[in-house]
C-alpha cells in the first residue's frame, strides 16, 4: 500500500504479517509473521522506537497501530484544527467513571487513535517538565541515569530548535539542533495572550525565555511549540516516520491492527507473540517476536493489554476468569492526570478567533479568509496552537500568595524546591466540553492546571473482551489539597485578569452569567464548588505501568522491562514514576529515545 508520502511498507492486509488464529490454535506459521521486535502502538513513543530501532538493518521491526495515518488527515497538520479530530474515528472516545469528588460527573478522555497518537491531537505545547521531576524519577527507580543530569540529553536528541530572532535570550547551546522534532516560537499569538505575559510580570511572575532550560520551568512566556517554520504541526509521525524511514525494508507498519493479547511461552516467563485484529468481528492474527515486544499503547491501553494477557493484579484477573501469568498489583494503579479548570472573560474588542468553529455566516466567511491566508502565507488565525502562553508557579510562593491572605498550609507535592505545581495558560477564545460548545460572544480564556496532584486513581478491566473500553477512574480532587491548589490558581487568574495591560482588554463590567468577571466576589467555598463542576482533563494521564520496584507499585524496572517477564517492555507515559510538572509529550519522546539506546545496547552480542 502506498500512502501520500510515497513508497511505504504500511499494510492493511493483516494476513500478510500474521498467522490466522482459529480458536486456540493457529495455522502453520511462516517467516512472514516473525519479527525481531514488535511495537504495540504507533503513537508518540511507538514512532520514535520504530525509527530508531530500524537504524539497525539487522532488526526486523513490526509496528501495530489500531488507527490509521495521522499525516494523511488535513486537520492533523493545521495547528489550530486538532480539536476537530475529537469525537471522530481518529480518537478513542473514552469517559471516566463518575468522579465522586467532582460533582459525580463522567469526564471525557480522548486519546489519539492514529500514527503519532496523542502527538497528532495535542496543542503542540513544547514544555517538558522541571529538572526536579527527573531527579525524582531517578530516586524512585533507583537508577541515576533517569536524573536530569543524565536524562536531559534525550530531550536535546529529539530537538531541532529553530531560532527566532525575537527571542535572543534562548541559549541555543543548550538546545538540540539535529533531532527530528522541529520546535520553536512559530505559532500565532493573540494580543490578549501577549498582554497576559506582561500582566503576569506585573503581579510578580518572572519572565522565562525558555521553559525547558536547566535553570528550571518557573516563569511566564508564550509557549514554544512543536511547529515548524512553515507553521505546520510536528507530530511524532511526521518527524520520525519520514519517507526514508517508512521505506526501510526492515520496518513494517500495520494500521487498523488492534492488539488484543500478548502470548507467553508455556512457562509464562517470556512474551513470544501478539494477537491482533482490525475489528471485533474480523479474523484474529498472531505475529511472533524473536527478541522483544514493546507495549507503547499509552497510559490507558498499555495496562489494559497487560491485564487482558494475564499480567496484573491477580485477584482482579481471577474475578474475570483470566489466567494469571504474572501477579503485578501495580498494573493499572497510580493513575495521575493534570486536572484543569477554565475561566471565561469577555474580549472588549470583539475580535477573538471564535470563528474557527463557525456558527454564523459571517464566521464562515472569516474561516474561509483565514484558511486562504494560512495556505498562502502560513500566517493568521489557523497558525495558533490555541494554548498560546503560560505561567508556571508555586502555590506556596509568598510573592503571589502572601501568608496574611493565604494562611493555610498545604502539602507540598512538588518534585523540588524550584519546581512548579500550577500552570496558568491562555487560549484566544473560550470553550466548554472540549470544544463542542463555543461561546456566542467574543471571549478570552485563562486556565488553572494542577501539575502535581496528590489524588491517584486506576485503570481496571470492565470485561475480558478486548474490544470493551476499560474502567477509568482518575479520582479527581479526592485529596482536598488538590482543590485548594486549583483555587489558588483561580485566585491568581482573577488578579492577572485585572492587571494592566490585560485588564483594559477585558470587559470586567460584563455581568453575563456564563462569564467569570464577577468570580472574584465569591467565597472560597463557592469557588471550590465551581472547581468540582468544571474540572476536566488536560489530556496527560500517566503512571499506570510505573517504573519502580515491584513493592512500590512498580510494573517495569529502570530498563522498562516488565517485572518477572522476559522479552516484554513498556514505553509510553504509563511508565512515569510520577507526573511531570508540565506537558507530557516531550518526556514521552525522551523516554522512547532512551529506551532505543538501551535496547540497542542490550542486543549487542556478548563478548
Amino acid at each position: 500500500m502506498l500512502d501520500f508520502l510515497g513508497r511505504s511498507r504500511i499494510v492493511t492486509d493483516l494476513s500478510s504479517i500474521g498467522s490466522k488464529v482459529l480458536g486456540d490454535d493457529t495455522l502453520a506459521a511462516s517467516q512472514s509473521d516473525v519479527f525481531d521486535i514488535i511495537i504495540v502502538g504507533g503513537g508518540t513513543a511507538g514512532c520514535v522506537l520504530a525509527s530508531r530501532l530500524t537504524e539497525d538493518p539487522s532488526l526486523r521491526v513490526l509496528v501495530l497501530e489500531s488507527g490509521g495515518s495521522g499525516q494523511s488527515l488535513l486537520f492533523s497538520r493545521i495547528p489550530s484544527a486538532y480539536s476537530l479530530l475529537f469525537h471522530t474515528k481518529h480518537v478513542y472516545e473514552l469517559h471516566t467513571e463518575p468522579q465522586m469528588s467532582a460533582s459525580s460527573k463522567r469526564k471525557y478522555w480522548p486519546r489519539g487513535k492514529m500514527l503519532g497518537g496523542c502527538s497528532s491531537i495535542n496543542a503542540q505545547m513544547a514544555q517538558y517538565g522541571a529538572p526536579g521531576d527527573f531527579d525524582q524519577w531517578a530516586e524512585i527507580s533507583g537508577d541515576e541515569s533517569w536524573s536530569w543530569k543524565h536524562f536531559s540529553r534525550y530531550f536535546t536528541k529529539f530537538e531541532n530548535y529553530v531560532h527566532n530572532p525575537e527571542y535572543p535570550e534562548v541559549d541555543i547551546t543548550k538546545k538540540g539542533s539535529r533531532g527530528p522534532m522541529r520546535i520553536g516560537y512559530f505559532s500565532t499569538i493573540s494580543q490578549p495572550s501577549k498582554y497576559f505575559v506582561k500582566a503576569c510580570i506585573s503581579v510578580g511572575i518572572p519572565y522565562s525565555s525558555d521553559f525547558n532550560s536547566p535553570q528550571g520551568t518557573r516563569g511566564v512566556n508564550r509557549m514554544m511549540t512543536y511547529m515548524d517554520e512553515t507553521r505546520q504541526r510536528v507530530s511524532a509521525e511526521s518527524a520520525y516516520l519520514t519517507t526514508e524511514v517508512r521505506g526501510r525494508p526492515n520496518l513494517v507498519i500495520a494500521i487498523h491492527a488492534q492488539v488484543t493479547k500478548i502470548i507467553f511461552n508455556d512457562a509464562g516467563t517470556k512474551a513470544v507473540a501478539v494477537e491482533f485484529a482490525n475489528s471485533q468481528a474480523g479474523s484474529c492474527y498472531r505475529a511472533r517476536s524473536r527478541k522483544e515486544i514493546i507495549l507503547s499503547a499509552g497510559a490507558i491501553h498499555s495496562p489494559q493489554i497487560l491485564m487482558l494477557s494475564g499480567v496484573g493484579p491477580a485477584h482482579a484477573l481471577q474475578q474475570l476468569k483470566i489466567p494469571v501469568i504474572q501477579d503485578i498489583p501495580g498494573v493499572g494503579s497510580n493513575l495521575v492526570d493534570h486536572p484543569v479548570v477554565d475561566l471565561y472573560f469577555k474580549d472588549k474588542l470583539n475580535d477573538s478567533t471564535k470563528f474557527l468553529k463557525p456558527k454564523t455566516f459571517p464566521d464562515l466567511f472569516k474561516v474561509i479568509a483565514a484558511t486562504t491566508q494560512y495556505f498562502l502565507s502560513r500566517r493568521g488565525a489557523l497558525a495558533t496552537n490555541i494554548g498560546e502562553a503560560a505561567a508556571f508557579i508555586r502555590t506556596n510562593d509568598p510573592t503571589l500568595f502572601p501568608p496574611e491572605k493565604y494562611p493555610a498550609k498545604i502539602q507540598d507535592s512538588t518534585s523540588a524546591p524550584d519546581s512548579p505545581d500550577v500552570e496558568i495558560f491562555t487560549t484566544p477564545f473560550a470553550y466548554k466540553e472540549h470544544g463542542r460548545f463555543m461561546f456566542p460572544v467574543h471571549t478570552f480564556s485563562l486556565h488553572s492546571t494542577l501539575l502535581r496532584p496528590i489524588s491517584t486513581g486506576n485503570i481496571r478491566l470492565k470485561t475480558k473482551n478486548p474490544w470493551d473500553n476499560p474502567v477509568i477512574d482518575p479520582r479527581y480532587l479526592d485529596a482536598p489539597e488538590d482543590a485548594e491548589k486549583l483555587l489558588r490558581g483561580m485566585r491568581l487568574i482573577m488578579d492577572i485578569a485585572r492587571t494592566e495591560p490585560l485588564a483594559s482588554r477585558l470587559d470586567h463590567n460584563d455581568t453575563n452569567a456564563i462569564l467569570d468577571h464577577q468570580l472574584h466576589l465569591k467565597s472560597d467555598e463557592e469557588l471550590k464548588e465551581i472547581i468540582k463542576d468544571r474540572v476536566e482533563t488536560l489530556y496527560h494521564p500517566v503512571g499506570t505501568c510505573r517504573m519502580a520496584p515491584l513493592h512500590n507499585i512498580g510494573v517495569v524496572d529502570s530498563h522498562l522491562r516488565v517485572h518477572g517477564v522476559q522479552g516484554l517492555r513498556v514505553c509510553d507515559a504509563s511508565i512515569f514514576p510520577s507526573i511531570v510538572s508540565g506537558h507530557t509529550a516531550g518526556a514521552v519522546l525522551a523516554v522512547a529515545e532512551k529506551l532505543s539506546d538501551i535496547i540497542k545496547e542490550d542486543l549487542k552480542p556478548q563478548a
